[in-house]
């Protein structure tokens, strides 16, 4: 079974050099807060691979092609700067890398508008992944529903970050009530979303939201929220067809066992849950348009 892993972050050199250093000089130390941290037992919380790196990690894994997400950055000029190093890295590998673009509706709408449309130029295929709670703006934001409505001028799926609201407390964690991500998903039914991190178990909390058609979930950061089982309790109240698997590369999912992230791991728990092959793969082929294959 071929794998599209579509929640993967990643960074350029001049960030994974020095990461406290360099999002203190940008102003995004929440980011730091979250990415940046190291586990009871000395372990870092994630890695900071290069384009090199992660291509060899894809290899390991059998991972044919990584979706790189953005980041729900505070700063506009910091989405501006990753998405400009996405594309950078969309156009050296084609072949393995797919890419979303990240925005911050505080900086207006046509400034938001113009980086969509650059973006989109330079190969970038969705939105994402997004977090109002965390970027400091409302979910009925002017600014951030004009994007909306051009995502889906695009055809631009758009993931947003979904933390589970009975989930443990950790540094940097953000409250995002469940019914904004449906008021949502109804106000713009023109929209694909995608709900990471199983959608914070939407499903299993609302039978009604589980039947928007236009929500589909990923399963970045699995192991570190739930047991295995989830796999069985959501793809019964939610139709595989609208699950996409991602990892959340290099966060690494598994603290107790590995010193490093893996995604192979990951995937190795998805086969034996019974993750179908629309899961692994065709849900993330028909959602983006991709036909090249490796």
């Amino acid at each position: 079974m071929r794998v599209i892993d579509c929640h993967v972050h990643l960074y350029p050199a001049e960030t994974n050099r020095d990461p406290v250093g360099w999002a203190a000089a940008r102003g995004e130390t929440e980011w730091a807060e979250l990415c940046t941290r190291r586990r009871k037992n000395g372990w870092a919380v994630q890695a900071f691979p290069s384009v090199a790196e992660l291509l060899r990690e894809m290899d390991r894994a059998g991972v044919e092609r990584a979706v790189l997400l953005g980041w729900y950055w505070k700063k506009t000029e910091t989405c501006e700067w990753q998405n400009r190093f996405y594309a950078e890295c969309v156009r050296a590998h084609p072949d393995r890398l797919s890419a979303f673009a990240t925005t911050q509706p505080l900086g207006g709408v046509e400034p938001v508008r113009a980086e969509m449309r650059r973006a989109r130029d330079d190969g970038l295929i969705g939105l994402g992944e997004l977090s109002p709670h965390a970027q400091g703006y409302a979910v009925d934001d002017p600014v951030f529903c004009d994007a909306l409505a051009l995502a889906a001028e695009l055809r631009w799926p758009v993931t947003l970050h979904v933390t589970d609201p009975n989930s443990r407390d950790y540094p940097g964690r953000v409250e995002t009530p469940l019914e904004d991500f449906v008021r949502l998903a109804r106000e713009f039914p023109q929209v694909t979303f995608v709900l990471a991190h199983w959608g914070g178990l939407l499903p299993l909390h609302d039978a009604e939201a589980a039947k928007l058609a236009n929500v589909f979930y990923d399963t970045a950061a699995s192991p570190l929220v739930y047991d295995d089982s989830v796999w069985r309790r959501l793809l019964a109240a939610v139709p595989a067809e609208r699950v996409l698997f991602g990892s959340d590369f290099p966060l690494n999912l598994y603290p107790k066992l590995d010193a490093e992230p893996s995604m192979r791991r990951f995937i190795d728990e998805a086969r034996i849950a019974g993750a179908p092959e629309s899961v692994m793969r065709g849900n993330a082929v028909r959602l983006l348009g991709l036909t090249t294959a490796r």
